[in-house]
């Protein structure tokens, strides 16, 4: 139970630094750092800056191409009525179960 509520939650996090308002957030913080702290504004914290502003955009493409994947696959499985239907959700577990999926269902097919 604890390993489906952090999968939930880390997809939820993924999910919402895939979102543009994160983006908001980073220069709301990057526009307040001079204001509030001034003397600790230098190259190491416009590295920081730099560094979540590309982590952000990496998690936006990243997160837009799973789920351009996912309506492909989705529309795959509508179009072949002998698809399996408890697929449909694998997305939703942990990606070591998913492996575990996966490698039952090859020794299943071979």
């Amino acid at each position: 139970m604890t390993s489906n509520y952090q999968s939930g939650v880390l997809t939820r996090i993924g999910t919402w630094t895939s979102h543009p308002t994160a983006f908001v957030v980073v220069a709301l913080y990057a526009l307040a750092w001079p204001i509030f702290a001034p003397e600790e504004l230098n190259w190491h914290s416009v590295a920081t800056l730099a560094t979540w502003l590309m982590t952000l955009f990496i998690q936006r493409a990243e997160h837009r191409d799973t789920q351009a994947i996912q309506a492909k696959l989705d529309e795959l499985l509508r179009s072949h009525g002998q698809a399996a239907n408890e697929l449909t959700h694998i997305d939703e577990k942990e990606p070591e179960a998913i492996e575990r999926e996966r490698e039952a269902r090859d020794r299943g097919a071979t």
